[in-house]
C-alpha cells in the first residue's frame, strides 16, 4: 500500500503592507503587533540596521532594507542613535527579505525580533524586496500602511482607507516630536574598540547643538574634538542660545518637511546668522539652513536612504562614499549670491552641501558621522573645529587626520 502524503499547508500571512493604491503584499509578521501608518522607503546599507530603525530622521518612515539578511548580528545597547530611547524615536515599520535569524556577534545582547518589539516597530519578512524597490523607484515612495497580526486576522478595507488617507510627509513637522524636551549636556565621546565609549571632561569649546532630531554618534565626534555640547530642543530662541556663549553652534537632522520645521526654526537661525559664530548643519540642519539663506527645498521622488552614496566635495576635489538618510532636498537653483553649493550627488547631482561665502558657516545634506567611507567624511567635523579655533585665534588641526 502506497505511503500518504501529507496535505500542502499554506502558510496564513501574519503581516500585510497595505499601499496607498490599495496594493497589498502578504508576509511574516515580527516585532511589534498591532499597525502604522507611514511612507515607504528603501535602504540600500548592508550593515548598521539597528543605527538606522532608531535615527530619529526616520520617523514617519516604514525602512524597507535591500539587503537580504538583517538582524543575524543581534541587537546591543550601545548602537543606537536617538538621543532618548524611551521615547522610541525612529522608523515606525521595517521590512525584511529573510527571516530573521538567531544572533551570532560577540557584540549581540539580544535577538532583533525582542528588540522590534521593545521599540514598538512593527515589521514583516519573507516579502520580494527587490520587486517593493523597483515599485518605490518607478512610482515614488508611497503611503502606506504595515500591520502585524499573529492569528493572521485583518480588516483590510480599513488598512486600505487609512493608508489612502494618510496626507503623507509634506508639510508635516515632525522635529517637535522627536526633539528633546529639555537642555542637556553631552560629553560621552566616541566609541573605541575593545574599551567602549568615553567621556569628554576637559572641553575646550563650547558648541550648542539645536536638536531637531540628533544621532548620538555626531554628539559623541562633537565631544571627541574636545567640545562641551550643550543640546537644546528644537523650538529654543536665539536670544536663549546666545546667552549659553557658544563657540560653534551645530543645526542637527531630523525628520519630516523642513519648510513645516522651519516655520519656526528659520527666525531663529536668521538671528544666529547676524553673529560672527561658527554654524554647522547637518541633514535637516542642511536643508533649514539654505531656507534661512533664502533658498528653497523639494520632495525628492525616491529620496537617497543608504551607506553607499558618493559625493563629491568641490572644495577639495575629492570624492566620498557617504552615507545618507532623507526625502527632501535642497534646491541648487534656488541658492541666492554669496551661497556656495560645496558638495553635490554623483548619483543624481542633487545638492548635497553649501558654504556661506565669507563667513565660517557651512553644512552638508549627508551623515559624516555614520562612517560608511568608513572615516571619508569625518574632517567635516574638524572643519567646524577648524572655524571655532580661527575665531579664537588658535591654530588649526590637520582636517583629515
Amino acid at each position: 500500500m502506497a505511503a500518504m502524503t501529507a496535505p500542502w499547508a499554506t502558510e496564513k500571512p501574519t503581516a500585510l503592507l497595505v499601499l496607498a493604491d490599495g496594493t497589498v503584499i502578504e508576509g511574516r509578521g515580527l516585532g511589534a503587533t498591532g499597525s502604522a501608518v507611514a511612507e515607504v522607503c528603501f535602504n540600500t546599507a548592508l550593515t548598521g540596521y539597528e543605527e538606522i530603525l532608531t535615527d530619529p530622521s526616520y520617523a514617519g518612515q516604514i525602512v524597507t532594507f535591500t539587503f537580504p539578511h538583517i538582524g543575524n548580528v543581534g541587537t546591543n545597547a550601545e548602537d543606537i542613535e536617538d538621543l532618548h530611547p524611551a521615547a522610541r524615536a525612529g522608523a515606525v515599520g521595517a521590512i525584511f527579505k529573510a527571516n530573521v535569524t538567531d544572533p551570532s556577534n560577540y557584540r549581540a545582547a539580544g535577538h532583533l525580533d525582542q528588540w522590534l518589539k521593545k521599540r514598538g516597530i512593527v515589521a514583516l519578512s519573507g516579502i520580494d524586496t527587490r520587486a517593493l524597490t523597483v515599485l518605490i523607484r518607478e512610482k515614488g515612495m508611497p503611503n502606506a500602511v504595515i500591520a502585524h497580526a499573529p492569528d493572521g486576522v485583518f480588516d483590510l478595507d480599513d488598512l486600505r482607507r487609512r493608508a489612502a488617507g494618510w496626507s503623507g510627509l509634506i508639510g508635516l513637522d515632525l522635529a517637535k516630536e522627536v526633539t528633546s524636551g529639555q537642555s542637556s549636556v553631552w560629553r560621552e565621546t566616541p566609541w573605541v574598540w575593545n574599551k567602549g565609549f568615553g567621556e569628554q571632561d576637559e572641553p575646550s569649546v563650547h558648541v550648542v547643538a539645536i536638536d531637531y532630531g540628533v544621532k548620538r554618534n555626531i554628539l559623541r565626534l562633537l565631544a571627541g574634538l574636545g567640545a562641551k555640547v550643550t543640546v537644546v530642543p528644537a523650538q529654543t530662541g536665539a536670544e536663549e542660545i546666545l546667552a549659553m556663549q557658544p563657540d560653534g553652534i551645530f543645526l542637527s537632522n531630523g525628520p519630516g518637511d523642513p519648510e513645516a520645521t522651519g516655520e519656526y526654526a528659520v527666525p531663529v537661525i536668521q538671528d544666529l546668522l547676524k553673529t560672527d559664530i561658527p554654524l554647522f548643519g547637518i541633514c535637516l540642519g542642511h536643508q533649514m539652513l539654505a531656507l534661512a539663506l533664502g533658498g528653497r527645498t523639494e520632495k525628492m521622488h525616491q529620496g537617497h536612504h543608504g551607506a553607499n552614496h558618493p559625493v563629491k566635495d568641490h572644495t577639495t576635489g575629492k570624492v566620498e562614499i557617504v552615507s545618507m538618510n532623507h526625502g527632501f532636498a535642497v534646491d541648487a537653483d534656488s541658492l541666492p549670491e554669496g551661497v556656495e553649493e560645496t558638495h553635490v550627488s554623483l548619483f543624481d547631482g542633487s545638492n548635497c552641501g553649501i558654504a556661506l561665502t565669507g563667513r565660517p558657516v557651512f553644512s552638508v545634506q549627508h551623515h559624516p558621522e555614520a562612517s560608511p567611507g568608513p572615516q571619508d567624511s569625518h574632517y567635516l567635523f574638524r572643519r567646524f573645529a577648524n572655524l571655532i579655533r580661527e575665531r579664537r585665534g588658535e591654530e588649526a588641526m590637520a582636517e583629515r587626520a
